[in-house]
């Protein structure tokens, strides 16, 4: 059977470093173009992955117009998510969209209308789903182990915006090219993975967010530029069936280098999912269950099982191929984040809760 051809748009780090590591190692794709506005990236990726001259475009129409392109896969910054997508949708193509899925809601609701109407398979990567233990947490959840669920609460950190760093003003640090700051980076993959365990619903939302760095360097040269997104946000929601869930999410976490802590609490039962700070792919889930566990307060470190692990780009694959589990992000599922992130800065700028009705 022949591969899926995917023409590859934005190969910058998460495509270099997750989307064409991923489309090679697949036995059902195959890298049949790329675009980038870079020469130099274009060039990478002809070195890398043997992708023709006469296949490397640096306008992303031209990609999507090309015969030898079956699909899309889209990695560039935030604000070229939703016309990249809908022009796939458009050429009826299928498509994966890196997360956060658009810069708005309504830029959401209107790509999750073409999508309908186009009959286009999607996915959104949210890449959190397909660690092992993430999967295996949603499982025990879900499953009814823990019982009726009170409480989940989920801390992302990463260091990478203290200022003793340097960090210049790149683009996530730039409101029209990224949405948001911190909230959309790591805090659209955190209300999803708790979305994702939990299976529940955000009703509504109370959000603190704030910038501790107003101004960096420029990408080049002397000059001091402006930043007009978050650092951090905190936030409170209530989900459908009660849960109370909390979320603290910064770029200031000293110490951290890409850490998830998720605990959720339950009538029988709590659990722990934690992604290692130092970048490690290893994740672990540790959990207390009754009665002993209540009893002696102790948490048991327990295995994941080899069967919850997956892998991002193969699912996609599987989407493609009408073999999917139905564990990945579509683009339903992004819209939904979307409304939830845009709660979250309605209710930063108004003090107050927001409900959330997508």
């Amino acid at each position: 059977m022949a591969r899926i051809r995917v023409g590859s748009v934005g190969i910058g780090g998460i495509s270099r470093g997750v989307h064409l590591p991923g489309i090679a190692a697949s036995s059902d794709l195959e890298l049949a173009a790329v675009c980038d506005i870079r020469e130099d990236a274009l060039q990478a990726a002809q070195q890398a992955y043997g992708v023709a001259p006469e296949r490397c475009f640096r306008d992303y129409r031209d990609l999507i117009a090309c015969e030898d392109v079956d699909v899309v896969d889209i990695s560039t910054p935030n604000d070229v998510h939703f016309e990249v997508a809908m022009a796939a949708a458009k050429a009826g193509k299928s498509f994966c969209v890196e997360k956060p899925l658009t810069l708005t809601a309504e830029q959401a609701d209107t790509l999750a209308r073409a999508v309908e109407q186009a009959g286009v398979k999607t996915m959104v990567c949210f890449s959190y789903r397909y660690k092992a233990a993430a999967r295996y947490a949603r499982d025990l959840v879900r499953g009814g182990t823990l019982g009726k669920i009170y409480h989940v609460d989920m801390e992302y950190s990463q260091a990478w915006g203290l200022p003793q760093f340097g960090t210049p003003r790149v683009w996530r640090f730039h409101k029209a090219e990224t949405g948001s700051g911190a909230l959309g980076d790591l805090g659209s993959h955190a209300l999803d993975l708790v979305r994702f365990v939990t299976g529940e619903e955000y009703e509504r939302i109370v959000g603190h967010a704030e910038t501790f760095v107003h101004e960096r360097k420029a990408l080049s040269g002397d000059a001091v530029v402006p930043v007009d997104v978050d650092d951090f946000s905190n936030m409170l929601a209530q989900m459908s069936s009660g849960i109370a869930a909390s979320f603290r999410i910064t770029r200031f976490g000293y110490g951290r280098g890409n850490y998830q802590r998720m605990v959720v609490y339950g009538e029988k039962g709590s659990l722990v999912y934690l992604l290692d700070e130092n970048g490690s792919s290893e994740d672990t889930l540790d959990v207390c269950l009754e009665p002993l566990g209540a009893e002696n307060h102790m948490f048991v470190r327990v295995p994941v099982p080899h069967r919850y692990r997956a892998d991002q780009m193969q699912s996609f694959a599987d989407i493609l191929l009408g073999k999917a589990d139905g564990l990945s992000a579509t683009v339903a599922d992004g819209r939904v984040n979307m409304h939830a992130v845009d709660a979250v800065l309605a209710s930063a700028e108004k003090g107050a809760w927001v409900e959330i009705k997508p």
